[in-house]
């Protein structure tokens, strides 16, 4: 992983250089002062998860209630 550090002047002259670096998968630590105290870190965005089962189960459990089931609400609600 590259990690590219510019002062903020020349981060700011090499500002499109820098956006190809984090495209890249890269990332840019601004630097500020003397001292170069890195004050910001330009990475890309977090990939994005594939898609999630609901459960363990999904796809291999099938289930039915019947039509005349019924549950009152005294046995609903736990007291």
């Amino acid at each position: 992983m590259e990690i590219l550090q510019l002062p903020v002047g020349e981060f700011k002259s090499r500002f499109s250089e820098a956006l190809e670096v984090v495209a890249r998968g890269g990332s840019v630590c601004v630097t500020y002062g003397r001292s170069r105290k890195p004050v910001a870190l330009f990475s890309p965005p977090p990939r994005p998860v594939g898609k999630r089962k609901l459960g363990t189960l999904a796809g291999k459990v099938k289930f039915h209630i019947s039509k005349d089931w019924s549950l009152p609400s005294e046995e609903l609600v736990d007291p």
